[in-house]
């Protein structure tokens, strides 16, 4: 059975779906960093087109996604989140891990790999003759 991402219902199970799976691959720990690392920040990605899904087009949400992800990735190197984790405050320490302390490269490919594995599944539901 393929479920069909047309209706703002079904992009937020999608949405409740891939939160579960972010924290599951950072629960459980297989020593493998493609897994353990950066497929959260894949399914990061993925989760922010989802909620831009739920009110722009699919090449909207794309771009969207892949800008603001972009824009967290280089707020970090103010550093301002790496000194925010010193706060006493659990919720801007919460808000500081959320987001990240680090810039790297490799998490903008992977955040652009949620994005288009997302994004192609999604225009690919689209493009599909009914009853395929």
């Amino acid at each position: 059975m393929v479920v069909r991402l047309k209706s703002r219902s079904s992009w937020v199970f999608c949405i409740i779906g891939i939160i579960a799976m972010g924290i599951l691959s950072r629960v459980f720990r297989t020593g493998w960093v493609v897994f353990d690392k950066y497929l959260g920040d894949a399914l990061y990605a993925a989760m922010v087109y989802g909620i831009m899904r739920l009110i722009w087009s699919a090449p909207a949400a794309a771009v969207g996604a892949i800008v603001g992800m972009t824009a967290i990735e280089l707020f970090q190197l103010k550093m301002i989140p790496a000194r925010l984790l010193a706060s006493g405050n659990v919720m801007i320490w919460t808000g500081a891990r959320l987001i990240g302390t680090q810039f790297s490269f490799v998490d903008l490919f992977a955040y652009g790999v949620g994005i288009a594995c997302i994004y192609f599944v999604d225009s690919s539901q689209r493009n599909a003759e009914p009853g395929s």
